[in-house]
């Protein structure tokens, strides 16, 4: 008899499968959309509108632009299948290596700022639905509809005025770490496990006062999606039978609200928190740009401001595969929060 786990792997390696369809869609749709763009990548590389004639056409070969739209589909279709993502013109590098090198960076801005919105979203949720109708109640929903209309960029422009400006206390707003730092021994791509593994625990501490700002900027805008959803499950969580029947049999009101009304109520949560998490990554661009973080998102869109195609495309691929993952990872700690629920 086949064991759960390698059950699980299957259905998870047919999900993955399932999903091949609509990464292909993106891919044909993203290469098309790049296409009918307005302006030409190749007379902005060729020294802009003055360069000679013989020089664009020279670019828009090496760009492959001299071909007509169907065979650089399949040449790109092509290079994609070959793990080959073209070449960057504003680095000169491979898009997949400039990817590899970035990615850390988002992922990492984004884990953190996940992880704090959640930390803050989910206590707030709870109490506000312990206390519906009261002040805690009011004040968490009027919390939340500030974190919604306040823009990240506004967040994040306020926080260096009133942390770094004003107070002192944060480090300049220039990236993952200050000039003075040495990197580390790269390992993992996360600075502040890199440190960490390096035994440098003051260039940790320096990687983490970079972090802050950038990560709360994010958490502040996703922390109200987050702490409605845990209000409303766990208003649902508290009015059903099996909570009843907790409160009937003695249990106290603690571990009823925490053993049995919470974990119902998180499972909603955990959806929530993937598709958080994927959107975050690719919107995090502004954030980005306010705190000169070199993550995938502003690298996407310095390529799409000079209309280099290959960068573009490959960060498309890039967050729809990651989108596919999370998801799948979601689908997996469903199951793992709720055994009753299966991945298919």
């Amino acid at each position: 008899m086949m064991t759960g786990l390698g059950a699980t792997m299957i259905r998870a390696g047919r999900r993955l499968l399932s999903s091949l369809p609509a990464l292909f869609g993106v891919l044909v749709f993203t290469f098309l959309l790049m296409r009918v763009l307005p302006g030409d990548p190749a007379v902005f590389f060729a020294s802009g509108p003055n360069a000679g004639k013989e020089e664009i056409e020279q670019i828009r070969k090496q760009m492959g632009l001299n071909r007509s739209v169907p065979e650089q589909l399949v040449f790109y279709l092509s290079d994609i299948g070959h793990g080959n993502l073209g070449r960057s013109m504003m680095t000169g590098q491979p898009v997949l290596k400039d990817l590899r090198e970035r990615l850390p960076a988002s992922l990492e801005l984004t884990f953190t700022a996940l992880l704090i919105a959640l930390i803050a979203a989910v206590p707030l949720g709870v109490a506000a639905a312990l206390r519906p109708g009261s002040i805690v109640d009011h004040g968490v929903r009027l919390f939340c509809a500030l974190g919604v209309c306040v823009p990240t960029f506004v967040s994040g422009l306020l926080l260096i005025y009133v942390f770094y400006y004003l107070l002192g206390l944060a480090p300049d707003p220039t990236g993952r770490i200050d000039v003075f730092t040495s990197l580390p021994p790269q390992r993992t791509g996360f600075l502040s496990i890199d440190f960490l593994l390096a035994g440098d625990f003051e260039g940790w501490w320096a990687a983490c006062k970079q972090l802050v700002l950038p990560a709360v900027s994010m958490a502040l805008f996703v922390i109200a999606p987050l702490a409605r959803i845990t209000r409303a499950s766990m208003l649902v969580s508290l009015g059903s039978d099996f909570v009843r029947t907790a409160r009937s049999v003695g249990l106290s009101w603690r571990k009823v609200v925490v053993t049995y009304a919470l974990r119902n109520a998180i499972l909603p949560v955990i959806t929530i928190a993937g598709i958080v998490f994927s959107t975050m990554l690719g919107a995090n661009v502004l954030v980005e740009k306010v705190f000169s973080w070199p993550g995938v998102a502003s690298y996407a869109l310095d390529a799409l401001l000079s209309s280099d195609y290959a960068p573009v495309q490959g960060f498309v691929l890039l967050m729809a595969s990651l989108f596919v993952l999370v998801n799948l990872v979601v689908d997996v700690c469903y199951g793992i929060a709720d055994p009753r629920v299966s991945i298919e």
